[in-house]
């Protein structure tokens, strides 16, 4: 098999590219996860990984942009990040560079909100190219609201007021809550299978953020762009604006700003003219937005070939260093600690201090042994020596002299047993239990 002349990369090439690649491809993403192995060395990065119950990723967060981050993020904790996907080329694992860090929850709609006006902008959903033009005789308005909210009193009130002529006919659907999105969707479907009104009037009255979130839905934006009918916007009060307000063909600030534009004749140019300033303002927004975008991407492309990126890999690469240092190092120091232990445990059991202590306790047994011995001796010989004298004492003359009996003696100290073995003039010495006698024989 002949080796390939061309296209033979090195690794730190094929990490390289595929740097590039992941940096030029996905740009700036939005991610929610969980905080885990956070790490903050004296650099002043944080290294951390994000995950949630099924997968994680390792990223990282340089000092020239975790400073400006108000908390200190906790391992367990939910966060809410923007950031790029990159390679940290010298270990071949790709990573997720953090730009910005809040709390999970806080902005958390706003930022959904931002993320999906800017992809359905570069969709060019709100093109003011692709707006429908209102029809100029309007003989029937369809509104697509809560049959039961203010919004549609106030459209009814100012139709009947200006053109009594003009047909409404109501869609009633939900627009507050879950669902709301899909069921204003069908309401739109419906308009356009049945083609009976020439235009749509979509509304509410105001509210919160959350309140409003159905009209930031994406089905609904591209319902809204497909409809055959053309549609004004005419939700919440003038400083709210949603998704539906871009993608629509006309917006209105309110609903009964909505019906007025819908029930103009030729005689009110002022709100001819509110028509006209309304589509200026909505090309205006497309082209901030296209614009923006435009900017993100080059400032994007800019960062990837600016050097302090190479520089942040650079001291990445020497924070890698010195957690692979520290850990080293504290393997060594436990293995000499382990050895030290062993060594002391061979010392100790070779110690003079031990074996002094094993024959100090041997001696000790020993004489103990020795004083049981001695002790048992003299018990043994005690007792023997009682038996002894007993038996002694059992024969002895003086158990005799005891009784009542006496020993004679001759002067030579014989004991004289018969009468003819005494002479006339002989001393004698007769020997009582206590004492003794001396008489002549005469």
């Amino acid at each position: 098999m002949k080796t390939p002349k061309n296209n033979v990369y090195t690794v730190s090439r094929l990490n390289g590219e595929v740097r590039q690649l992941l940096e030029g491809e996905l740009g700036k993403i939005w991610l929610n996860a969980e905080v885990s192995n956070f790490a903050a060395p004296a650099s002043g990065h944080w290294y951390l990984t994000l995950k949630d119950n099924n997968a994680q990723i390792r990223s990282a967060m340089f000092k020239g942009r975790n400073r400006s981050v108000a908390f200190k993020p906790v391992n367990g904790q939910q966060v809410l990040v923007k950031g790029s996907i990159s390679v940290y080329e010298p270990r071949g694992d790709y990573q997720l560079i953090l730009e910005s860090m809040m709390p999970a929850g806080d902005g958390l709609l706003a930022q959904q909100y931002e993320a999906l006006k800017m992809k359905l902008a570069a969709e060019g959903l709100f093109a003011a190219e692709t707006k429908r033009p209102i029809p100029s005789n309007i003989q029937k308005i369809g509104v697509i609201t809560s049959a039961t909210g203010a919004a549609l009193k106030d459209v009814l009130h100012v139709l009947a007021r200006r053109d009594p002529s003009i047909e409404v006919v109501v869609y009633p659907t939900q627009v507050q809550g879950k669902d709301a999105d899909k069921l204003i969707c069908k309401a739109i479907e419906i308009a356009n299978a049945r083609l009976e009104v020439d235009v749509l009037l979509l509304t509410r009255g105001g509210g919160s953020l959350e309140d409003l979130w159905c009209f930031n839905s994406e089905d609904l934006a591209h319902s809204i762009y497909n409809s055959a009918l053309p549609i004004v916007s005419a939700v919440g009060h003038e400083v709210d604006t949603t998704i539906c307000d871009y993608v629509a063909d006309v917006r209105a600030p309110t609903p009964s700003s909505g019906a007025e534009l819908l029930s103009k004749d030729a005689e009110n140019k002022h709100e001819k003219l509110e028509l006209f300033v309304s589509r200026l303002k909505q090309s205006w927004q497309h082209y901030q937005l296209k614009t923006n975008s435009r900017m993100s991407t080059l400032t994007h492309r800019l960062q990837r070939q600016d050097p302090k990126r190479r520089l942040e890999q650079y001291e990445q690469s020497f924070d890698e260093m010195q957690f692979r240092l520290d850990a080293a190092i504290d393997k060594k120091l436990a293995n000499l600690a382990l050895k030290q232990q062993q060594l002391s445990h061979r010392l100790n059991q070779q110690s003079p201090k031990n074996k002094l202590s094993l024959e100090a306790q041997r001696l000790s047994y020993l004489t103990s042994r020795l004083k049981d011995s001695i002790k048992e001796k003299l018990n043994s010989s005690e007792k023997s020596l009682s038996v002894s004298a007993h038996q002694l004492q059992t024969v002895s003359p003086l158990a005799t002299l005891s009784r009542g009996y006496s020993i004679t003696q001759d002067a030579k100290g014989k004991v004289l047993t018969r009468s003819e073995d005494i002479n006339i003039g002989d001393v004698l010495t007769t020997k009582l239990l206590e004492g003794e006698i001396q008489s002549k024989v005469v």
